[in-house]
């Protein structure tokens, strides 16, 4: 990476960050296509091998602590390592910082497949051993900095985008990571069903290595330099906190925006501990491929009509249907509607994220735009693994025995019938019920007003 000329603190940076556009609309909106398809194979490829780890080692271990462990551990970095990711999109030009993504990910995804080859199966499916630790967070570090490139593509919607049309492209970038999550989920489940973990690592070494090459070939000439920008050093939450505080109530949007991240942990924890008692784990992967259909819908409505005038009170509303559908769609252990309600959430999940990042494009200057999107992630990042930490052994030690026992499953029966689940469909009950009160306290609250108005207030074009 090349860094730009340093700033000093404090000093007053013009927000055009980038050089006069040689091209025209449509020229630079393919060149959006291109970085965000290269953006797309190397999430599809990282969630490859990490539901394929998540798979594979509740298959072994019949464990949900470890999934829920593994899964918040990941949620957990992001959330720590987000403001500096953000630092850095803000340093450098945005292929740069994607380009050593790329690399760094491919490294970390070689050295994993060269420990599963070495280390032996007892000792690195032992959660008391250390190999196992080790291995998972190899396969952490390379999933977890492979995040840094949709920092820097939310950027590259600035730069690349019309102030008009970014929540369109918000939608298509909603509609690629449900293509991610639909191939991830039938091929993670079947390679590790049919190949099992060691060919699952070859894949996913192999899919990263063509996305760095693919990466190295893209150009972005509205960007011949780093923007201009006070972000200092490689961690800086000063600049963070300072260019979230600089915009009115955005702070408050960041909490509304972390309001489906509460369930979203319960659901790392144990959606696929669910849907693997329910089905096989070639099938699991594809019928939650099915309910990931519901992502590329979402993404396609929003590239379609927008967001709306108020983004805000789009997200708000999804966030409350989310809570309904969490709340529902385990309330009978069917088949069927487990998949429906998965494909339902999942279609509102991208209106909440491109509202977000709409809002933010807006407001935040873009040579602040990474320290801020930086700061959203780990914010929002952080509610995940607080709750799959709790929830998982909770589940494990408590909630599901009781929910097995003779005297609890007549207990819960006239509400969630009956099942070898009834326990996760009790916690995904409570879970919902709390994520509705929450978005119905957050339209109430004096601050969704202010940021309402500084987005209405906002003239568009002015980043």
């Amino acid at each position: 990476m090349t860094e730009h000329d340093p700033v000093p603190p404090h000093t007053a940076v013009a927000p055009d960050a980038v050089d006069t556009p040689l091209r025209d609309s449509k020229q630079r909106s393919r060149t959006f296509n291109g970085i965000l398809l290269n953006t797309g194979l190397a999430n599809i490829t990282t969630s490859y091998l990490w539901f394929a780890l998540t798979f594979w080692v509740y298959l072994e271990t019949r464990n949900v602590i470890a999934t829920g462990v593994v899964g918040g551990a990941y949620m957990l970095l992001i959330a720590l390592s987000s403001i500096s990711f953000g630092t850095y999109v803000d340093r450098y030009r945005k292929l740069a910082v994607m380009r050593f993504a790329a690399a760094f990910t491919l490294a970390m995804f070689v050295l994993s497949g060269v420990m599963f080859l070495l280390t032996p199966a007892d000792s690195l499916l032992d959660l008391t051993q250390p190999w196992f630790w080790a291995f998972m967070l190899i396969v952490l570090l390379g999933a977890v900095v492979e995040n840094m490139r949709n920092i820097a593509l939310a950027a590259t919607v600035t730069i690349l985008i019309e102030p008009d049309r970014r929540a369109n492209a918000n939608g298509l970038v909603g509609m690629v990571q449900g293509l991610m999550f639909i191939v991830t989920s039938v091929f993670s489940g079947v390679s590790v069903g049919l190949l099992g973990m060691g060919w699952t690592i070859v894949v996913a070494v192999v899919l990263t290595a063509l996305a760095f090459a693919h990466v190295l070939t893209l150009r972005m000439p509205e960007e011949v330099r780093a923007a201009a920008t006070d972000a200092q050093g490689g961690f800086d939450l000063r600049g963070s906190l300072a260019a979230v505080a600089a915009v009115t109530g955005l702070f408050a949007l960041i909490l509304f925006s972390t309001f489906n991240n509460f369930i979203g942990g319960v659901y790392m924890a144990l959606m696929d501990p669910y849907g693997l008692e329910m089905f096989p784990v070639e099938l699991w992967g594809t019928y939650l491929a099915l309910g990931a259909t519901g992502f590329i819908v979402g993404g396609a409505l929003i590239n379609k009509f927008g967001l709306g005038s108020n983004p805000l009170r789009t997200m708000l509303l999804a966030v409350i249907l989310m809570g309904l559908l969490g709340a529902g769609f385990t309330l009978r252990e069917w088949a069927w509607l487990y998949v429906a309600g998965i494909w339902l959430y999942l279609v509102l999940v991208p209106v909440v994220e491109a509202a977000e990042q709409t809002v933010i494009q807006r407001v935040v200057p873009l040579h602040r735009q990474g320290r801020v999107f930086g700061f959203a992630m780990a914010f929002e990042s952080a509610a995940a693994p607080i709750t799959a930490f709790l929830i998982a052994p909770i589940a494990q030690v408590w909630i599901i025995p009781y929910a097995r026992s003779a005297e609890g499953a007549a207990q819960l029966a006239p509400l969630l019938g009956e099942g070898a689940s009834r326990g996760i469909a009790l916690v995904f009950l409570i879970s919902g019920v709390i994520l509705i009160a929450a978005a119905l306290l957050a339209f109430l609250a004096p601050v969704y007003r202010r940021v309402s108005a500084s987005y209405a207030g906002t003239e568009a074009g002015t980043l």
